[in-house]
């Protein structure tokens, strides 16, 4: 080939050879980016009844890699709260994982009353589905009821079904909730003390958990029985362990510690349950879960979901109050459980490959005697309103047992009986509410119709609304004095179920993956918890979601 006919056909092999250079560079371009980085587990780790004060109360007594690791490693919601009522155990589970409030999600109480029909229902109750490991009601269980999707269902869409997604409660409602309506399964225990399932999720318990049942571990954790991790003249932050103000468990005299393995045993095996080794349990067989079902080692690489809640701590509350030695020792423990459960996560995943927040469904309020035998403002409803009530709308409008229930702080009233008899209902309403406005302890009584404008506080007036549901809500709702409750001076441990910052303050910590360390004042919702999770996920936020993604960066780091 001559040099002239070489030099024509250089601006076509110029032309190819950058066609092919652009050619490879966009290629290594697709494939550098063809796999979206995400954490390879994320745990959302629930701790009921925990009160935010709690990380600071016994913070002098937490060890390094418990509780302070998620205060010096991760991030820090200092002001995180819950905006609906009433503040309970199934909405705040729902509420975390599906980023919206009871109006939307159907769950408005663990309990509530299907208004039409007035017949009470529990909130995850399926008499569609049969218990697998178990018999009876107990395993007739599942999400039917929850309206919204959650963010654990919108994983496994935005997976095509390729993450596995589980929850992991002693409380059905506690697993189910979070785990949603697309879980690979869904754990809670029963009172043989064993882990248990509904055919919603599996027609038989896979072999890990009927080993991890038959292996009755039980009886390890509770053969010492219960003492104080230290010496019980050091628990400077409590009561003095024998006093009127807590509940003393089945079998003994007085609530004080040690509790024998004698009357442990005597109680049965799901005594745990009340006993900081509940906690223990459950962490022992998330980790089992997470290892026998290589959580956080999905084959498809993609990112898997488990829904832990620990319920011993509600339970230890109730017993005994906010200000109980037997509190402060079980947070003493936990803070010891965390850090195991965080070192194995650390080993079996990886550290920094795995997202967890740490979160509350609602706090607790102090015993009420213990409070105002302190000279606190408090007092009680009285025990007879309901009844009084009925009986004064009887002697004004000629009809019997018109209010059916106070269920969830609201007025529920006998609907067939308003429509059979014509009356007027809003007549009716209006006599409820002026009635209980002059009722002593009772701060706003709110018709549903009006509450847009009513005189309540914006704040608490916010929370009404979020939590009505025209089906499944009273049509009247009452806000009690703060420090108020129904009941007697008798009364020993804890409540909740208020709209009041004992009740609703709660903690939120997130560690790992995408996490960086800091803490923030700004107030941020328990809904903003869904779709933080889905921006750091790159997914949907759940469909019936009203929070927003909390930002993590630009704010000041305080110092622990």
């Amino acid at each position: 080939m001559s040099a002239n006919s070489s030099m024509k056909h250089l601006p076509n092999l110029l032309l190819l050879l950058l066609l092919f250079t652009a050619s490879s560079s966009f290629a290594q371009n697709v494939q550098q980016h063809q796999h979206l980085e995400r954490p390879k587990l994320v745990i959302g780790l629930m701790v009921d009844q925990m009160r935010w004060d709690y990380l600071y109360r016994f913070y002098d007594r937490y060890k390094e890699n418990g509780f302070k690791r998620l205060l010096n490693e991760g991030f820090s919601n200092e002001n995180t709260y819950i905006n609906h009522l009433p503040t309970v155990t199934a909405i705040g589970h729902s509420c975390v994982y599906t980023g919206s409030v009871p109006s939307i999600t159907g769950i408005t109480g663990n309990d509530f009353i299907k208004e039409q029909e007035g017949r009470k229902t529990y909130c995850t109750e399926d008499t569609t589905v049969n218990g697998i490991g178990t018999l009876g009601k107990e395993g007739q269980m599942s999400p039917r009821n929850l309206l919204a999707s959650t963010i654990t269902d919108e994983l496994k869409l935005a997976t095509n079904f390729r993450s596995k997604v589980m929850g992991i409660a002693f409380k059905d409602r506690s697993s189910i909730l979070p785990a949603g309506h697309f879980a690979d399964a869904a754990y809670w225990f029963n009172d043989a003390g064993n882990w248990i399932t509904s055919s919603y999720y599996q027609q038989d318990l896979p072999s890990w958990v009927k080993q991890f049942n038959q292996e009755k571990r039980i009886n390890a954790y509770l053969k010492d029985g219960w003492n104080t991790l230290y010496p019980a003249n050091t628990y400077t932050q409590s009561s003095p362990d024998d006093n009127p103000y807590e509940g003393p468990m089945s079998g003994t005299k007085h609530p004080i510690l040690p509790i024998t393995a004698e009357i442990l045993e005597k109680n049965g095996p799901h005594i745990i349950y009340s006993t900081p080794f509940g906690n223990t349990f459950t962490l022992d067989f998330a980790k089992e879960a997470i290892k026998r079902e290589k959580l956080g080692n999905n084959p498809a690489r993609a990112t898997d979901f488990l829904a832990i809640s620990l319920s011993s701590t509600d339970a230890i509350g109730h017993q005994y109050g906010v200000n109980a030695l037997e509190v402060e020792d079980m947070y003493l423990r936990l803070d010891q459980d965390l850090s195991s459960f965080f070192q194995f996560l650390d080993q079996e995943i990886g550290a920094g490959k795995y997202t967890l927040f740490l979160t509350a469904d609602h706090g607790a309020s102090h015993n009420n005697p213990f409070y105002i035998d302190h000279k606190g403002s408090g007092g009680y409803l009285d025990a007879n309103l309901l009844k009084e009530l009925n009986q004064q709308l009887k002697a004004t409008f000629n009809v019997d047992q018109l209010i059916i229930s106070f269920e969830n702080d609201q007025v529920h009233l006998n609907h067939r009986l308003l429509t059979q008899r014509q009356l007027n209902e809003p007549a009716i309403r209006d006599f409820i509410v002026q009635y209980l406005r002059k009722t002593p302890g009772i701060a706003f009584a709110v018709d549903m119709d009006k509450v847009g404008s009513s005189s309540v506080p914006l704040p608490i007036r916010e929370r009404i609304i979020n939590s009505y549901n025209y089906k499944c809500s009273g049509v009247i709702q009452l806000i009690f004095d703060p420090q108020w409750k129904t009941g007697s001076s008798h009364q020993t441990g804890t409540g909740h179920s208020a709209w009041n910052p004992y009740d609703a303050h709660i903690p939120l910590l997130w560690m790992g993956w995408g996490i960086p360390h800091g803490s923030s004042n700004d107030v941020v919702s328990m809904c903003d918890i869904a779709p933080t999770l889905a921006a750091l996920l790159h997914i949907q936020e759940p469909n019936g979601n009203v929070g927003k993604p909390i930002r993590f960066i630009d704010r000041q780091v305080i110092q622990h």
